[in-house]
């Protein structure tokens, strides 16, 4: 029977904890280092739903990518979002790990993933900042990459359609006559959209673009592209469960590891849809 503690340092090896941005929180934040596990849930986001769902898998160890504690704790109202989880977690016995940023910047990771599903070759972070991430040349936050062969924006942003879930596509600044170079960033990185232009991005990918940003895009000559949160990080759940499958296999462990049935939260309102 394998124990938290072997998940933590598994974890570890795949994403070390030093490569997490100082603002966030990872790691253990529900249980017991010596709690048994025999079975994960890996999630996007924490939510009572996806409590209930390791319940019904017999899950002792959840391992989300948003932390179910993100900012210290003033109050604990299980009546509410957040508070509800971890009260769900604390009664159903399940223990909870953060893998947060030091999944976006770890090798293999969130942005990684996206720059595999697009067929980028020679990728390097956009953000590869030692002292602020801790990070080797191969790690950082968000990957810039070349393609093997330009295309024009339609046949991009077809390749793209085909190789990701995206519910939408938004976009901003000009469609350049063909992508070579593009970046990409799972999640909330538009911040990142100057450093995209800097290191010769034809194209950023990422989500949430602000408007300001938008507008920047327009003048700086950047194709912007807009994801969604959800579409741009919850592949990489996927490609978690592999990793975590193949170092529990050679560690010796019979562990069971499941992905959790989440959708993103937000969907288009289509006018035909059921009220």
């Amino acid at each position: 029977m394998s124990d938290v503690q072997q998940f933590l340092d598994i974890l570890e090896e795949i994403a070390p904890a030093a490569l997490a941005a100082s603002w966030d929180n990872v790691g253990l934040l529900v249980g017991s280092p010596r709690s048994r596990v025999s079975a994960v849930l890996l999630a996007l986001d924490a939510t009572a739903a996806v409590v209930a769902e390791a319940q019904s898998l017999a899950a002792d160890l959840i391992i989300t990518h948003h932390p179910a504690i993100f900012q210290p704790l003033k109050q604990l109202r299980t009546d509410q979002p957040g508070g509800m989880f971890l009260a769900a977690a604390l009664r159903a016995d399940i223990s909870v790990i953060g893998c947060h940023t030091n999944f976006d910047a770890a090798s293999g990771g969130v942005s990684d993933v996206l720059a595999d599903a697009l067929g980028l070759t020679e990728t390097a972070p956009l953000a590869a900042d030692k002292t602020a991430y801790k990070t080797a040349s191969c790690c950082g936050i968000g990957r810039i990459g070349t393609l093997p062969e330009p295309l024009p924006p339609k046949a991009f942003l077809n390749r793209l359609r085909t190789a990701l879930p995206l519910p939408w596509l938004l976009e901003a600044g000009p469609r350049p006559a063909a992508v070579r170079r593009a970046a990409v960033c799972g999640g909330s990185c538009a911040d990142l959209a100057e450093a995209a232009l800097a290191a010769g991005a034809n194209v950023f990918l990422t989500a949430e673009i602000k408007h300001h940003i938008a507008r920047w895009a327009e003048e700086a000559g950047l194709w912007l592209l807009d994801g969604g949160h959800f579409a741009t990080e919850n592949p990489a759940m996927g490609r978690l469960s592999q990793l975590l499958t193949v170092k529990t296999q050679q560690a010796g462990l019979d562990v069971r590891i499941y992905l959790a049935a989440q959708k993103s939260p937000l969907r288009l309102a289509e006018q035909n849809s059921e009220e």
